[in-house]
């Protein structure tokens, strides 16, 4: 009607709608389709540990190194990958801020698929490590739009069990390669060597998802955050109709509607992290990916190797290993029950704790029982501190500068990745298992204490009173 005056609509009002739309089945499509990216992200991580003994077998690389950065070495293929998270994160995220998460979420997956079919053909140690380099960058690219992707879009209510649910996808893949990998390695179907048929099936993610971008709506907050509020607003408007018709009643009402200034919003910059409002999150996180990388995917890239250090032979260490990679689902499974109930930094501590315990053990028991059990209670906690962290660091920083702060911070569990590598090579080659182990146990009680000392609290709170 002439004369009348356009609604405005705020960054602060496209949260807190987005905030009261609750569980529905729109929601929980949404996050099943995204992360479906995560499933062939996991999938490229955990190759490394299953196809290790094949491509030793072959003669590619060695179990251990000559010199502490040899290239040879299995230890060089672990740390090309983290090479390649290290640049995915801190050197190339950012773009997920300027171009927004739809966008490079689909690029991302395409780039780790096509690195990933390149390494299968691979032949020499150093054009093994490249590809593997490569495929890094496009996970750490992956895994930081992914994070900012569903902060952004779930209600506050139901962050925690979207994470969850991401972590399931991400860690069924585990059991999966793990059982392609006890099938494949020990053989060569149609005269391939087994673990290049492991890697090639891992590079179909880029076909499974390309098509679902269609379906995936662009971020509103971070449509907000660009000034482009009209767009944001037609895309929660669309979700409210949709959530509306399946609930069959209406919305309730906004609840506190957080002030956003438009030069805020417009003016994110990488700075801002270590200004005196995010300076001591910026540390504590940091402190945090250190230690959590060496914990969290040393146990995961070794176990292998660890058992046959201990005299299993290839077939069996893989059933052992495939033993404890099926309980990699169950724990965030069962944490979509708990996920939003209580504080996501006591999860991260308690997680933790009980990983360094179980990690212990595991370098103390030679019972095959007792090693499958004692490696599943890693392999079960590795999902829910996997879930909880990816959505606390996501939480912690606001949408104008999120794929960027959380790139930065989680680049040190990248670099941490690739020294921490070469260091359980050189200790487990000094100190066999049990040391090994240590140093790995030992950093997770550090990740309990960064957390528990500095970490402040997040669960069921907006990401815009967090940002303030």
């Amino acid at each position: 009607m002439i004369g009348t005056k356009a609604r405005v609509v705020t960054a602060g009002e496209i949260g807190a709608r987005l905030d009261r739309l609750g569980s529905s089945r729109t929601i929980w499509l949404l996050v099943a389709l995204i992360s479906c990216g995560s499933f062939f992200e996991g999938y490229t991580i955990f190759t490394a540990a299953y196809i290790a003994p094949g491509i030793v077998k072959a003669g590619i690389l060695t179990p251990s190194t000559r010199s502490f950065f040899g290239t040879t070495g299995y230890a060089s293929f672990v740390a090309a990958m983290f090479a390649g998270f290290l640049v995915g994160t801190s050197c190339v995220s950012f773009i997920a801020d300027r171009f927004g998460r739809r966008s490079i979420f689909t690029w991302a997956l395409l780039l780790f698929s096509v690195s990933s079919a390149a390494m299968a053909f691979q032949t020499t140690a150093n054009a093994l490590n490249f590809w593997r380099f490569m495929s890094g960058i496009g996970v750490g690219v992956e895994m930081v739009t992914i994070d900012a992707y569903l902060s952004e879009l779930m209600p506050r209510a139901a962050r925690g069990k979207a994470f969850a649910l991401n972590s399931i996808m991400s860690f069924v893949a585990a059991p999966i390669c793990a059982a392609l990998a006890l099938w494949l390695v020990p053989s060569a179907p149609y005269g391939i060597q087994g673990w290049r048929w492991v890697v090639l099936i891992g590079s179909l993610g880029a076909i499974v998802v390309w098509p679902l971008r269609f379906a995936i709506p662009e971020s509103p907050r971070w449509l907000a955050a660009r000034k482009r509020f009209e767009s944001a607003d037609r895309i929660v408007a669309a979700l409210e109709k949709r959530v509306e018709r399946e609930t069959g009643r209406p919305l309730p009402a906004l609840g506190e509607v957080e002030s956003v200034s438009v030069d805020t919003v417009e003016r994110g910059r990488f700075s801002e992290i270590f200004s005196p409002k995010y300076l001591s999150r910026t540390i504590m996180l940091c402190i945090f990916n250190v230690f959590q990388s060496v914990g969290l995917y040393g146990f995961g890239n070794w176990v292998p190797t660890f058992l046959v250090r201990e005299g299993i032979n290839v077939t069996t260490s893989l059933g052992y290993s495939f033993g404890m990679a099926l309980a990699a689902p169950v724990a965030p499974a069962v944490a979509l029950f708990f996920a939003d109930r209580f504080e996501r930094k006591w999860q991260i501590v308690v997680t933790s704790l009980i990983m360094a315990g179980a990690g212990l053990a595991f370098s103390q028991v030679r019972d095959p029982l007792w090693l499958i059990a004692s490696g599943a209670i890693v392999t079960m906690c590795g999902p829910v501190l996997n879930y909880c962290f990816h959505a606390y660091q996501a939480e912690l920083y606001p949408t104008r500068i999120r794929a960027r702060a959380v790139g930065f911070v989680y680049s040190w569990s990248r670099l941490s990745g690739f020294f921490s590598s070469f260091f359980i090579g050189a200790v487990l080659g000094a100190y066999g298992v049990v040391g090994a182990l240590g140093l790995i146990s030992g950093s997770m009680v550090v990740v309990a204490l960064s957390i528990g000392l500095m970490g402040p609290r997040t669960t069921r709170r907006a990401l815009e009173t967090l940002a303030q």
